[in-house]
């Protein structure tokens, strides 16, 4: 019984000496590779001398991640944890606390994030916490993770993802979401 048409007749006819010894194979694997080396030395080696030059990103390059603040100069997050929900690699923990009277200026409301962290090992900067952010606290910019060479360093808290009130984050270009 054929449950498809879609079958293929398979032949197991002899190779000769020629397709044995892959001359045909190789010979053609050794053209692209001159082709390559020809262009390379014609225009140049397509590449970059990175800590001096840079080439450009897209506009919509998600890099490392700001909890921003508001015109007031505090900071946004009401720690709903809906960033933590609806991240996929599960990179986001953050623990909830009251602001008190002589907090007020700190934090718009009156639950914040006393803790919030991101393991960036773990982050795969889908981009998905800032959507999910109802007061768009926490956003992807176009600045790269810096690096770091103990495992410990890279799980970020509130020092470095909160931006600094003399050091604003100009995000208006994710902000518009032209993807």
């Amino acid at each position: 019984m054929k449950l498809t048409n879609r079958s293929k007749v398979v032949s197991n006819k002899k190779m000769s000496l020629k397709e044995k010894l892959y001359l045909p194979a190789i010979a053609q694997g050794m053209g692209i590779t001159l082709k390559h080396a020809v262009r390379n030395l014609v225009k140049g080696v397509p590449s970059v001398q990175y800590p001096e030059e840079q080439r450009p990103r897209a506009i919509i390059w998600r890099g490392q991640h700001v909890l921003k603040r508001d015109d007031e100069g505090r900071e946004r997050c009401t720690a709903c944890g809906l960033c933590a929900v609806a991240c996929p690699a599960e990179a986001i923990t953050m623990t909830a606390a009251e602001r008190t009277k002589d907090e007020k200026h700190l934090y718009r409301e009156e639950k914040y994030a006393e803790i919030y962290e991101i393991d960036m090992l773990r982050c795969i900067f889908c981009g998905m916490c800032e959507e999910a952010c109802p007061k768009q606290a926490i956003f992807l910019t176009d600045r790269l993770v810096d690096v770091e060479m103990i495992r410990q360093n890279f799980v970020y808290g509130k020092d470095k993802l909160v931006e600094k009130i003399e050091q604003r984050i100009d995000i208006s270009e994710r902000q518009k979401k032209t993807y």
